[in-house]
C-alpha cells in the first residue's frame, strides 16, 4: 500500500496558500450538508488557518454569520468554493 500523506499535506497546503491570497475576496460558498440538502451562499473570506478556513455568510436573515470549513472539505468536495461573478471553481486544479 502506498503513503499518500505527504501528497495530501500538498493538496491541504496548496489550498491553504491559494486561499490565504484570496482573504477579504467574495466566494460564492456551496456546502452539501447531508441528507440532500445543500446550501448556497455568498461570504467574504476572513480568515486562514492551519486546519481550516473561516468564511461570513452574507444572508438576508442573519447579516454577519461566521462558519469555518476544513481544507478537506474541499478535497472531498462536501465544500465547493466558486468566483462570485463568473462561477468558476476556486481550485480547477483540485478536479485533474
Amino acid at each position: 500500500m502506498r503513503n499518500t500523506e505527504p501528497l495530501q499535506m500538498n493538496v491541504m497546503k496548496r489550498i491553504r496558500e491559494d486561499l490565504s491570497e484570496r482573504i477579504g475576496a467574495k466566494v460564492k460558498v456551496r456546502a452539501n450538508k447531508g441528507r440532500k440538502v445543500v446550501i448556497e451562499n455568498m461570504a467574504v473570506l476572513e480568515e486562514t488557518y492551519p486546519h481550516l478556513f473561516v468564511v461570513r455568510i452574507e444572508t438576508k436573515a442573519s447579516p454577519s454569520q461566521r462558519v469555518s470549513y476544513s481544507y478537506a472539505d474541499i478535497i472531498t468536495k462536501t465544500v465547493e468554493l466558486s468566483h462570485p461573478e463568473t462561477d468558476e471553481a476556486l481550485f480547477p486544479w483540485l478536479s485533474c
